[in-house]
């Protein structure tokens, strides 16, 4: 009984800090954040998605504006259409020319707005995401800091703008931050999709004669110990006829 009070105990404590932990541990998420679909590569293209919280109890978010980096500048910037909302593009001269696959270009998308078509938005205890296809990513650089303000019904404005500093605390209002992996290979992290899939179905091919060939060595085995376990028990039971 001693024992069963104090393994409950344990339980309960458990339970206790788990809660404690996930309370204090749900504010940390609540940012704007950006996430690649897969891999944000230098040089290559990307489909990126603005993860939106909703953290207030009483006012829904009705408008994001995501601003983007001057200094490293995206001249191809494609939102995905998102239901209920109505998108904006801004683009805006460049100080510095970019040249891309031999085409000089002199403009690049400053600014996306997301506004809340139907006034609902994101309601309390939701989130939105606001998928971009954008590139080419920059190939001097490890990282691409993108400014946005969140708008709610009620006209507050959160200003996640604050950028992450290495070796610091994060800020209370931190700015969305997308990691750009290595350039793959050695095309500027730009895959042909037809080497991908034919990467893909040789290797989906290999694997399947791998499995196959394993399969048949089992079974092989299997008809082996079977047989043997048959062959010892017609032994056996001869003898237990004989005696």
């Amino acid at each position: 009984m001693q024992a069963s009070r104090t393994v409950s105990r344990v339980v309960a404590a458990t339970a206790v800090a788990g809660t404690a932990v996930l309370a204090l541990s749900v504010p940390a998420f609540a940012h704007v954040t950006v996430q690649p679909e897969g891999t944000a590569a230098k040089g290559g293209y990307a489909v990126v998605d603005f993860k939106v919280p909703n953290e207030r109890d009483k006012a829904s978010t009705t408008k994001v504006e995501v601003s983007f980096p001057t200094d490293h500048p995206l001249a191809s910037v494609m939102p995905e259409p998102v239901s209920g909302w109505n998108v904006q593009v801004t683009k805006s001269k460049l100080a510095k020319p970019l040249t891309m696959h031999g085409e000089k270009i002199d403009e690049a998308v400053t600014k996306v707005t997301w506004t809340a078509a139907d006034g609902k938005g994101i309601q309390p205890g939701y989130f939105q995401k606001f998928p971009l296809s954008v590139g080419a990513l920059p190939e001097n650089t490890d990282q691409l800091v993108f400014k946005a303000l969140q708008t709610y019904s009620d006209k507050e404005v959160v200003r996640w703008i604050e950028v992450p500093q290495a070796g610091r605390d994060e800020p209370e209002n931190p700015a969305p931050t997308l990691r750009l992996s290595a350039a793959a290979d050695g095309h500027g992290g730009s895959v042909n999709a037809k080497d991908t899939a034919d990467k893909t179905g040789t290797t989906a091919a290999a694997s399947d004669g791998h499995d196959t060939d394993t399969t048949a060595r089992v079974l092989g085995i299997v008809g082996i110990v079977v047989g043997v376990a048959g062959v010892a028990y017609g032994v056996l039971a001869g003898r237990r006829r004989t005696a």
